[in-house]
């Protein structure tokens, strides 16, 4: 797949306004003042003022912003065009300086040369990307010595069942890569949207694996039998912000989180 990038950048570009008009966004609400960061990251995240922090894969940048409303110095970065420059208008709407830089992942060290506190990257990230141990060599890249990675993402089990959940449809391992096309977005799922996209399942193992392997400690790795996003044809809110998919209960895990630091030599 060659192409990939184009395929999910057209597609991304074409998220941004029906996202942007989403109650999932809630966009007028953040900009007066709501917080897009749940408490999976805020515990992990902790305080963060004056903390540098990389955001990975930040689509139009609430977690960014939020995280500058925290007292961060935020950049992000996104593959989508269109995707950052409603980043930049929404972080003058909110009073932030967040930075925002146009990129693929593996491309970003061309225009980005600093080090950071902490690389954050969120929900539906990695599974864009078809080599992990590439991202891992990103990530540890911009980390300064010392440095964290806060990593929150859907868990692998999730991604190998059908859009109804069903039956397994997937493997669990990164083994192709998955071509479809899809109607709709997952902020709205009656949007005029048909879209193609390109994505890859990563198990939990090539996660690690690709961390441990550029210089990273684990610090920690946690898994949750919820997901605060109702971002799924079925989800059911057993509490208010934590849904389950129905189908599967509190039996398995939904997302999971890790912290990992580099290491100072």
């Amino acid at each position: 797949m060659d192409n990939y990038l184009d395929i999910n950048r057209k597609s991304w570009n074409a998220k941004v306004e029906p996202h942007l008009k989403s109650d999932f966004y809630f966009v007028d609400e953040f900009i007066k003042g709501r917080t897009s960061l749940n408490s999976i990251e805020l515990n992990l995240l902790g305080d963060v003022r004056g903390k540098e922090i990389l955001h990975l894969q930040c689509h139009f940048g609430q977690d960014s912003i939020s995280l500058s409303r925290m007292g961060a110095k935020v950049t992000g970065i996104d593959l989508s065009e269109k995707a950052v420059e409603a980043a930049i208008e929404l972080s003058q709407q909110c009073g932030t300086d967040t930075q925002f830089l146009v990129s693929d992942v593996y491309e970003l060290r061309k225009i980005l040369e600093r080090e950071f506190d902490i690389v954050y990257t969120s929900y539906g990230t990695i599974g864009w990307l078809p080599d992990l141990d590439k991202w891992a060599e990103v990530v540890s890249h911009f980390l300064k010595p010392g440095g964290k990675f806060i990593f929150v993402e859907f868990h692998p089990f999730i991604w190998m069942y059908d859009d109804d959940f069903t039956h397994l449809k997937y493997s669990y391992f990164n083994e192709m890569p998955i071509v479809e096309t899809a109607e709709g977005t997952y902020a709205n799922q009656s949007a005029d949207l048909v879209q193609d996209y390109v994505m890859w399942n990563h198990p939990t193992s090539e996660v690690l694996n690709s961390l441990l392997n550029q210089n990273l400690a684990l610090k920690s790795f946690d898994e949750y039998n919820w997901s605060p996003y109702a971002c799924f044809l079925h989800n059911d809110e057993f509490e208010k912000g934590k849904y389950h998919i129905p189908q599967l209960g509190s039996k398995c895990p939904h997302v999971f989180s890790l912290v990992a630091e580099k290491n100072a030599d």
